[in-house]
């Protein structure tokens, strides 16, 4: 049974998907059986979520009959930036009036 790297499926999906930002996690401490992505692309876009994770694992069909577990989150560019300045305004939101110095 082929073993896959982080590098691989990161490749492969970059080529096929043309992401605009892609983060692929091996989990399985290196021995390729568990994966993690998050997958941008335009081509997402007015692609229901159901088919986005088909068009995946269509690219990926080979190597899912040897990795054990492939989770991943699918996001058009939009989607991707909605969620990135929602996180950041979270953040930021959390030291709001924590953060005073003492002037004594």
């Amino acid at each position: 049974m082929p073993q896959y790297n982080q590098d691989y499926i990161q490749k492969k999906l970059q080529e096929e998907l043309e992401t605009t930002h892609l983060d692929v996690q091996d989990l399985s401490d290196g021995c390729g059986a568990k994966f993690h992505a998050l997958i941008v692309t335009p081509k997402f876009e007015g692609v229901a979520l159901l088919q986005r994770h088909r068009m995946v694992n269509e690219i990926l069909k080979t190597e899912l009959e040897s990795i054990h577990a492939f989770n991943y989150k699918t996001l058009t560019p939009e989607q991707w930036e909605k969620q990135n300045a929602s996180s950041a305004s979270k953040k930021d939101m959390k030291c709001e009036g924590l953060c005073k110095t003492n002037s004594s």
